[in-house]
């Protein structure tokens, strides 16, 4: 069996016992919560999310900005129910882009562990973290994100190179950024936009960012979600009705739509972001007042 095939193999085999792990632990937790049940809001924000997600709208800001505006689940319970929300879903897209597009399995397999060790200690933090600091951190994670879909929309991003590997400094570099960016994912910032932003500065073919964030973010989010769900630091219902709403997105954006015309989706999804940015941090104002 040639090596990029040996390694792509068993980074499916390690990604299958990540998501078994997380099943498990979740559903053991399910089974003693007796407010799991997803509502129909979810089950479509998870639809939806999920779908553009596919596409390559993000899903993390969009799905903040939904749950703000509709007070689905408390602001500190934002972080825990999107990565819960969102693991099973993200998993399932990353099996098709690792599949589908090459990359140098040394540098996707040092990244995305440097990824895991992240989420652990970034979610652990999150978990802990007071009402106000979680407003004002998600605040500035929206802010972000819009930031980002500005770029997109004017092709701002680093145009990148045609390597599909690293090594020396530059795979030091690679990997040390990547734990520090899902670290900061875990409260709700999104690890797609930062990822591609590295590939891209590091010279690498831009297609290889999306094996890199797909397979990072599929193994760094059990991680941080299991640590949300032991905490008890998240909305299992909301969380159930947004797997199972992305779990049915995902596929038909890769399978049936594949692609469609995004710039106007991309220009509304931004101003909404910014809203919600500017309610979540006026919340954190409003908290402090109060307090």
């Amino acid at each position: 069996m040639p090596p990029d095939t040996l390694a792509r193999s068993a980074t499916f085999a390690a990604l299958a016992a990540f998501t078994l792990s997380y099943i498990f632990i979740w559903a053991r937790a399910l089974r003693a919560d007796t407010h799991c049940r997803p509502t129909l809001p979810a089950l479509l924000t998870g639809f939806i999310t999920n779908f553009f997600d596919t596409l390559g709208i993000g899903s993390f800001a969009t799905t903040t900005s939904i749950i703000k505006f509709s007070r689905m689940v408390p602001d500190q319970l934002i972080p825990g129910t999107l990565n819960a929300g969102h693991t099973l879903p993200t998993i399932f897209q990353a099996f098709i882009y690792i599949a589908a597009i090459e990359v140098d399995p040394a540098t996707l397999l040092l990244m995305i562990a440097g990824a895991v060790t992240g989420s652990w200690f970034g979610a652990g933090w999150v978990a802990g973290m007071p009402k106000r600091s979680v407003q004002i951190g998600v605040g500035c994670a929206l802010l972000f994100a819009s930031l980002v879909l500005f770029m997109r929309q004017f092709d701002l991003f680093p145009a990148g190179g045609d390597a599909l590997g690293l090594n020396g400094t530059r795979l030091v570099i690679a990997v040390a950024f990547n734990t520090l960016f899902a670290a900061i994912s875990t409260l709700g910032i999104g690890f797609y936009a930062p990822c591609m932003t590295l590939v891209g500065l590091l010279g690498m073919n831009p297609l290889t960012a999306f094996p890199i964030m797909m397979g990072s973010s599929a193994f760094l989010m059990p991680v941080a979600s299991t640590r949300f769900v032991l905490n008890n630091a998240y909305s299992s219902s909301v969380a159930v009705g947004l797997t199972l709403g992305g779990v049915c997105g995902v596929p038909l954006a890769a399978f049936a739509v594949k692609s469609m015309p995004l710039n106007a989706a991309r220009w509304l999804v931004m101003f909404v972001i910014l809203y919600a940015a500017i309610r979540m941090l006026r919340s954190a104002y409003t908290e402090r007042h109060n307090a």
